[in-house]
């Protein structure tokens, strides 16, 4: 990755790991795509590898991941989704022209449609959090107990008792905290 932006957080779930590029969203937030090379460059270690990518097309991804963290931040509470969220959602959904391919390995890819396939990138984001939010796939939504993060994430634990987004960033840090704290105090 060029130097200068923040590493991405990559998750095994796409529409969360799609909403972690934004961090930090209750305290100093952390911008990871801000350009739309940083979009192209995120897409492509996602398996949505795309030519190029606008600024008016950065916007439709920006909408989408905020959309896509509000409704999956409702559901995780029990709340009512937010109606303009699943409006987004289910825009981009539709937009997308990809199709499912199967690999001589036994993987599943993206085949995107169109030549830039920004589009059809989001729409295999937004059928992925329909998947994770209307409950189709196992696991739970829920969100990071860090106060500054408040991410939303699928846990897929046995129990789904996961209380970071990510062990290795909030989970640490919270941890460094309690001992700092003890230790000083």
């Amino acid at each position: 990755m060029p130097a200068g932006f923040p590493d991405f957080r990559l998750g095994s779930v796409l529409a969360t790991s799609f909403t972690a590029t934004l961090t930090e969203r209750c305290g100093d937030a952390v911008e990871r795509i801000p350009t739309p090379q940083r979009l192209v460059d995120w897409l492509a270690v996602s398996g949505l590898a795309v030519e190029s990518c606008t600024g008016e097309q950065l916007e439709l991804a920006r909408e989408l991941r905020e959309s896509i963290h509000a409704a999956a931040t409702a559901a995780a509470t029990q709340a009512a989704l937010p109606a303009p969220a699943v409006r987004v959602i289910n825009d981009r959904s539709a937009q997308g022209r990809a199709a499912a391919v199967l690999t001589p390995e036994g993987e599943r890819r993206w085949r995107l449609g169109s030549a830039s396939g920004v589009e059809d990138a989001l729409g295999v984001i937004a059928a992925d959090a329909i998947g994770i939010i209307s409950g189709e796939r196992d696991g739970k939504l829920a969100l990071c107990a860090s106060p500054t993060c408040r991410a939303a994430f699928f846990d897929t634990s046995q129990s789904r008792t996961r209380r970071w987004c990510d062990m290795n960033t909030c989970g640490n840090r919270q941890k460094k905290a309690r001992f700092h704290a003890k230790n000083v105090g």
